[in-house]
């Protein structure tokens, strides 16, 4: 996803008193707002979490009071390490109107008010920031909850709860510490469930962990209830900064500086015995995009229970045996959020002892295919219309669905371990591994790794990102495992009860006894749940199967039906045309079937590979101008070969052929292995060697990409570019013989001044000129150039006089700008730069719009203001990026060019870059 947000000014309001700063200069924002003043359009003041409880308490649905601090407020912590002046206050009068609304104080002893306090920031981040539950709770308050409650053991079970999350998340205490003493506890009770501790032992535990919390954070655990809520907000402050929750904004693009509010909320208990529970509910299924009713439920249980996965749930379905009239009350509050938000919505509630409330609501992740079906149900709903129902899916979401499959065939004779719950579909193979570091190792090797976990936690969340799929032996489809990875586009299979995973041991085991150690291969089906013993086959995709004509999108396959609808609309509101890298006939034929509109770059250096590369070595090599034109006329016809099957390919569209653009010496032999080869041999040396050698020494550069190369070959080496022009030419005179209508269009690269353009413009127009009167076919080619350094940026209005077109070549635009080559630093330092924030995403990836494309706009603006009818385009694969295809239709391209594959991303977002600018406008 690729959100489109604009970023709040930095709160720098002074470090003063609320009525200092009135006095002074006026008064400061609100920082504080109680559900009943806020609706679902403050998100970025109220962060997501807020915003929509707000709405729902707005909408009268069962809401527990409580407030929210703005992000505002968070954005003046992190800067000045402490709260802004009159915070304090402003919680001090809403925490009064909470419980004055309750009947209770925080912490009262005889009947304590307990409070959640959750982050919630902007865009959606599914357990990447921090909760803390039963906040009031001390050894005073614990004796009145549990005789308000009548249940002692409830009131401990909260309270160990409540010292288990605020030693992790608020003291920085190691959360396994906990975990283990919860284990050794079970242990001792003989018991593998949490559920089957009673009052007693819980006693004990909290006792435990306080002791975790003494030795551990060097102090005693909070008691007074005021403490406990001032350091909980500052924490979940702070962890708006935690490095799960970085590296998350990095995964999804969203801006660092977006801060998180805080909901401080009234508790309300699951964990009140067998007629109580919690749960998450989605109104259709984020998997597959189904109508129905899809969740979990988890009964006796609280807060982060489900997502957590600390125990199987119950499918939603069994709420209704459990307890029908919560069931029903549910189902119509899901009607009532769908219908309202006109999406599918993802809700979290509790049930104290039969009393349905609601804790949460959103727009809900979904996979790629559930996003690309919702949106034509919503459609055919007339909940939303055509060009929303585009704007609802993204280019990347149609690139995972282009993906690969496993073949069915295959997979039937492949191992079968287990079949778990399919939480986020798609074909994933890998080596097994048991630790996220160990995930993070591997794949920064290159190899393809499939993290399996007991159950997934926040602090996977490098392992998740480094792995092709996820693997767990417990949770559900709204577990942390299946909620991030859908989020992110990866293959999961959770729930798969059946396996023994032993993390320690760094292996599982299946049914029967078999047992797969870390580093053994095994494939997971996310659209299926299956899991197999080593590496299962994978075929083509439907979606790709359809783009390729092979499958009829009026007839079958829902999704296929679904993408065809919304592709249709796109293609109709796009304004930017979509062209195809290609090189070879078989690239252009398939780029064509997959809705390209011509090719936006024919390399031809690739032409000059395999066994032609001697034809060039004899070009290199020559001394005297017959010798350079026999190697020159010994190319020609191979060239003319392809150019004809290219534009034979393309018939009817245009074909922009760039003429040699690398430095000569690429296709030589290596300069070492070469000299090596000839010391050897010695007096016995091969004279033909021994004159490449010469070549390769005199052709060698220190830079190469700053070098002899590009229209500087053209220029120096007589014929080179005269004889592509030729076989252009006379390959379209060809096709026109044929019947056909060749589109040809000759770019010249690496231009830097007018003059080297206009010296090369004018031989090939000779050359055409001759090819013309010898064939009698008149194919007019448009002559233009590579836009590629930033001096043909800034001259652009110079060099319009002698283009007819420009196509960006934002590949080495970027490079040359930035002053680093793409091959040799991705690997040095970019890594570092994400980690410091210098990138927020590689500029080989996505555009960058502050430098490169500040010089984009230049040229375009420049060009075509000394030529109004000059054809702009870019070949860069920027080209099939969905962010860069937005800002090149901003900028008035008329056209992008990327490889084949990417053709059908790049033709959906220009259709939603069209329909997102007539938005913009609107308002």
């Amino acid at each position: 996803m690729f959100p489109v947000t604009v970023r709040p000014p930095p709160v720098t309001w002074p470090r003063a008193t609320r009525q200092d700063r009135t006095a002074k200069e006026g008064p400061v924002p609100k920082l504080v707002y109680d559900f009943t003043e806020g609706n679902k359009d403050l998100r970025d003041l109220l962060g997501g979490k807020g915003a929509n409880l707000a709405e729902m308490t707005n909408l009268g649905l069962p809401v527990p009071p409580g407030f929210t601090i703005t992000t505002e407020a968070c954005r003046y912590y992190l800067e000045h390490g402490e709260l802004p002046g009159g915070l304090a206050e402003e919680i001090d009068r809403h925490l009064s109107a909470l419980e004055r609304a309750m009947g209770k104080r925080l912490g009262q002893p005889d009947d304590p008010l307990l409070v959640s306090v959750r982050s919630g920031a902007r865009f959606s981040m599914p357990g990447m920031m921090e909760t803390v539950l039963n906040i009031g709770l001390n050894d005073e308050s614990v004796a009145g909850l549990a005789a308000q409650a009548g249940d002692e053991r409830f009131a401990w079970d909260s309270y160990r709860r409540l010292v288990q999350m605020f030693g992790k998340t608020v003291l920085g205490v190691d959360g396994d510490l906990f975990e283990d003493a919860l284990e050794a506890a079970k242990k001792a009770k003989g018991t593998d469930q949490d559920t089957d501790l009673d009052a007693a032992d819980l006693r004990g535990l909290v006792g435990t962990f306080k002791q975790i919390v003494r030795e551990h954070a060097g102090r005693d655990f909070p008691t007074d209830p005021r403490e406990q809520l001032d350091l909980a907000i500052k924490a979940v402050f702070t962890s708006w900064n935690a490095p799960r929750a970085v590296l998350y904004r990095r995964q999804e693009r969203i801006p660092a500086d977006l801060g998180t509010a805080v909901n401080v909320v009234a508790m309300v208990f699951g964990n009140m015995g067998m007629d109580s529970g919690t749960g998450v509910a989605f109104t259709r299924d984020p998997a597959t995009g189904r109508q129905g009713v899809y969740g979990d439920y988890l009964q006796n249980a609280q807060g982060e229970d489900v997502v957590a996965g600390i125990r199987n749930t119950v499918p939603l379905t069994e709420l209704e045996r459990l307890d029908p009239r919560s069931y029903a009350e549910l189902l119509r509050i899901m009607e009532t959020l769908e219908n309202h938000y006109r999406d599918m919505c993802d809700i979290e509630f509790t049930i104290e002892r039969g009393k349905l409330w609601m804790l949460q609501t959103r727009v809900g992740k979904r996979t790629a295919a559930a996003a690309f079906r919702i949106a034509c149900q919503l459609l055919d709903q007339g909940l939303i219309d055509e060009d929303e129902a585009v704007a609802r899916v993204t280019g990347d979401q149609l690139a995972q669905l282009m993906f690969p499959r496993f073949d069915a065939a295959q997979a039937d004779g492949s191992k079968l371990l287990t079949t778990g719950m399919n939480a986020s579909p798609g074909a994933a193979v890998g080596k097994a591994v048991f630790s996220s570091e160990r995930a993070v190792e591997l794949a920064g090797q290159g190899q393809d790794v499939i993290l399996v976990r007991r159950e997934t936690n926040p602090d996977d969340l490098a392992g998740m990102v480094a792995a092709r799929g996820v693997l767990t032996s417990r949770g559900g489809k709204t577990s942390h495992a299946a909620v991030v990875a859908r989020g992110m586009g990866k293959t999961c299979v959770c729930g798969a009860e059946e396996l023994d995973v032993d993390v320690r041991a760094a292996r599982f085991t299946a049914p029967g006894g078999v047992t797969v150690q870390e580093g053994e291969t095994i494939s997971i089906d996310g659209t299926t749940g299956r899991v197999y013993l080593g590496e299962v086959p994978v075929e083509d995709s439907p979606v790709v199967r359809y783009f390729e004509g092979a499958l009829d999108p009026g007839e079958g396959d829902e999704l296929v039906q679904a993408v065809h609808r919304i592709m249709r609309h796109a293609d109709a509101r796009a304004r930017l045309g979509v062209r195809a890298n290609a090189d070879t006939p078989e690239d252009a034929a398939r780029a064509r079937r997959f809705g390209a509109r011509g090719i936006g770059l024919c390399r031809t250096e690739h032409m000059f590979l395999g066994d032609r590369r001697r034809l060039v070595e004899q070009l290199i090599l020559a001394e005297t101008d017959d010798e350079r034109r026999t190697a020159l006329a010994a190319l020609e016809p191979l060239q003319r070969a392809d150019f004809e099957g290219i534009l034979e390919a393309m018939d009817g569209l245009p074909v922009t052929i760039r003429l040699i653009d690398p430095p000569l010496h690429e296709f030589l032999p290596d300069l070492t292995e070469l000299a090596v080869k000839v010391a050897l041999a010695g007096g016995d040396a091969d004279p033909r060697d021994r004159k490449l050698l010469e070549a390769v020494r005199r052709l060698h550069e220190q830079n190469p990409m700053l070098g002899l190369r590009g229209v500087r070959l053209g220029l120096v080496i007589p014929g080179l570019f005269a004889m592509q022009v030729r076989a252009i030419a006379h390959a379209a005179a060809r096709r026109v013989a044929a019947g056909g209508d060749p589109r040809p269009e000759i770019m010249i690269p690496l231009v830097g001044a007018v003059q080297e353009l206009e010296a090369v413009r004018d031989e090939a127009r000779g050359v055409l000129a001759e090819v013309r009167e010898e064939t009698g076919v008149d194919v007019p080619a448009l002559i233009g150039t590579m836009i590629e350094l930033p001096r043909a940026a800034l001259t652009a209005g110079q060099i319009a006089e002698a283009a007819e077109f420009f196509s960006f070549g934002t590949n080495d635009l970027t490079q040359t700008t930035w002053g680093f080559s793409r091959d040799d630093v991705e690997a040095a330092f970019f890594g570092r730069y994400l980690e410091l924030g210098v990138f927020g995403v590689s500029p080989f990836e996505t555009l960058d719009r502050e430098g490169v494309g500040r010089l984009v706009r230049i040229a375009v603006e420049e060009g075509r203001a000394t030529r109004p009818d000059l054809k702009l385009g870019i070949c860069g694969e920027h080209g099939g990026d969905p962010e860069s295809v937005h800002f090149c239709h901003e900028v008035g391209l008329d056209y992008v060019s990327c490889s084949p594959f990417r053709v059908p991303v790049a033709r959906l977002e220009a259709g939603r870059a069209a329909i997102s600018a007539v938005g913009s406008d609107s308002r």
